[in-house]
C-alpha cells in the first residue's frame, strides 16, 4: 500500500478531521455554555461583568496558542507529525473532561474561576499544536491537483464540531427539567469530551507519518532547530500568515462562536430561536467549504481569498443591519449571509498558509504565524465585541470590527503568490 494511495488517504483524513471536531467541539460547547458559565463560576449581581469575565478566560485560553504552536511545531518538524497528532488530542480531551467536573464559586468561591482558567489554558496550549499539525498533515500527503480540498477537511471538521456542540447543548436543554441545565446539566457536554477523546486518540494512534517527513528522516535531512529556523528563513510568510488570518479568526469566532449569544443578550430573541440560526449557518458552512476548497485548487487560492474579504469589507454593516431589522427571518437571512462569506474565505486560507513554507519548517511556520493571530484576533474576539456593544451601546459596533479585519488580510493577500496545483517546496 503505497503512502498516497486512497484507503491511506481516507484514514488519514479521518484521523486528523476527527480529532480537529473533537477539539472544536470542545471549545465550542464553552461559546454556547457562556451564560451558564457565568452563573456559576461568578458572583451574582452583574450579568454583563459575569459574561464579560466568561469570555475573557476564554480569550486567555487563546494566548497559550502561541506557547503552544512554540513548543508542538518545532516537535513535530523533528520527531514527526503523527506523534504530536496523538499528544494534543489527549491533551484537550483530558482538560475539557475536568472542567465538567469542576465545583461551582458557590462551592469553593474564587478558587473555581482560577481553575478553571487553569484547564482553559491547558486546551489552549494543546490547540496551538492541533491545527497547525493537522493542516500539514494532511498537506503532505495530499497530491497538487487537490491538495487545497485536503487541508480544508480541517476546516470541514471544525465546523462540524461546533455544530455536534450546539447540538448537544440544545438538546439537553430541550430535554432537561427546569433548572436542571443551570445546575448539572452543563457539565454534560463537556463529560462527553473524555470517550469522544479516546476515540480520536484511537484513531491517531494506527496512522504513520507522512511521505515528506520520511523522506527528510531518511535522507537526515530533518532541521535541528525548525523554529530558528523558521523566524531566520521565513518571516515574511509567518507575517503574511499572521495578516491572512486576522479575518478568518474573527469572521470564524463572530459568526461561529458569538453571535448565538448576540441572538440571545443583544436582540432578545430566544435560546431556541439563537440555536436555529446557528445551526442553519452551520449547515450552510458543511455543505459549501469543501465545494469551495475545490473551486481553489482548480482557479486558485488568491480569487477566493480576495472574495471573502472584500464581501465583509462590503457587506459586513449591511448584514449586521439586517440582523438587527427586528425580525427572526432577516437575523437569520444576515447570519447565513455573513457565515457564506467566511466560507469563501476560510475554504482558502489554510491551503494558502500552509503551502508558504518548507517541508523542515512547515509546521513550525505554519503553527507560529496562526497561533499568533488566534491569540490576538480569535479568542479575544467574544470579549472583544461584547465590550464594544456594551460600552458603545451600538448593536452595529461589531460590524465596524469586522469590515476594518477585512481589510487588513485583503492587504495581506494582494502580497501572497499562488500555490495552487504546485508541488509543496521541500527544503
Amino acid at each position: 500500500m503505497t503512502d498516497r494511495d486512497p484507503s491511506t488517504l481516507r484514514r488519514v483524513i479521518v484521523g486528523a478531521a476527527i480529532g480537529n471536531a473533537v477539539e472544536w467541539f470542545d471549545f465550542a460547547i464553552y461559546g454556547f455554555l457562556a451564560t451558564f458559565i457565568a452563573a456559576n463560576f461568578f458572583p451574582a449581581g452583574n450579568d454583563t461583568a459575569a459574561l464579560l469575565n466568561t469570555f475573557a478566560i476564554f480569550a486567555a485560553a487563546f494566548f497559550m496558542r502561541p506557547l503552544g504552536g512554540f513548543v508542538f511545531g518545532p516537535l513535530g518538524d523533528r520527531i514527526g507529525r503523527h506523534r504530536v497528532l496523538a499528544v494534543v488530542i489527549l491533551l484537550m480531551s483530558a482538560a475539557t473532561l475536568a472542567i465538567g467536573l469542576l465545583p461551582t464559586y458557590h462551592s469553593i468561591g474564587v478558587a473555581a474561576p482560577l481553575l478553571l482558567l487553569l484547564l482553559r489554558c491547558l486546551q489552549g496550549f494543546s490547540a496551538g499544536g492541533e491545527y497547525g499539525c493537522g493542516a500539514v498533515y494532511l498537506a503532505e500527503f495530499a497530491d497538487d491537483a487537490h491538495r487545497g480540498r485536503t487541508i480544508t477537511y480541517m476546516v470541514w471538521s471544525g465546523v462540524v464540531g461546533f455544530l455536534f456542540g450546539s447540538l448537544t447543548v440544545t438538546l439537553l436543554q430541550a430535554w432537561l427539567p427546569a433548572g436542571a441545565m443551570d445546575s448539572w446539566g452543563w457539565r454534560v457536554p463537556f463529560l462527553i469530551a473524555g470517550p469522544l477523546g479516546l476515540v480520536g486518540l484511537y484513531i491517531r494512534l494506527r496512522l504513520d507519518d507522512t511521505p515528506e517527513f520520511k523522506e527528510l528522516t531518511e535522507t537526515d535531512s530533518v532541521a535541528k532547530s525548525p523554529l530558528r529556523e523558521a523566524i531566520r528563513t521565513s518571516w515574511a510568510s509567518i507575517l503574511r500568515v499572521i495578516g491572512l488570518f486576522v479575518i478568518f479568526n474573527i469572521g470564524y469566532y463572530v459568526v461561529f462562536t458569538y453571535l448565538p449569544t448576540y441572538f440571545i443578550k443583544t436582540l432578545h430573541f430566544s435560546k431556541t430561536q439563537a440555536f436555529l440560526s446557528s445551526t442553519i449557518a452551520c449547515l450552510v458552512a458543511i455543505i459549501l467549504i469543501l465545494p469551495l476548497a475545490s473551486l481553489s485548487d482548480r482557479i486558485g487560492r488568491r480569487p477566493l481569498l480576495i472574495s471573502g474579504a472584500v464581501g465583509f469589507a462590503v457587506f459586513g454593516y449591511p448584514l449586521f443591519l439586517l440582523l438587527n431589522s427586528g425580525t427572526l427571518a432577516a437575523a437569520i437571512g444576515a447570519h447565513v449571509g455573513l457565515a457564506v462569506i467566511e466560507c469563501l474565505y476560510i475554504s482558502a486560507a489554510v491551503s494558502a498558509g500552509v503551502e508558504m513554507f518548507a517541508t523542515r519548517v512547515r509546521y513550525s511556520g505554519f503553527a507560529v504565524g496562526y497561533n499568533v493571530c488566534v491569540a490576538l484576533f480569535g479568542g479575544t474576539t467574544p470579549y472583544v465585541v461584547t465590550w464594544l456593544v456594551g460600552h458603545t451601546g451600538n448593536a452595529l459596533s461589531p460590524a465596524f470590527y469586522v469590515v476594518g479585519a477585512a481589510l487588513v488580510s485583503l492587504l495581506t493577500v494582494l502580497t501572497v503568490r499562488e500555490t495552487a496545483g504546485k508541488p509543496l517546496v521541500t527544503v
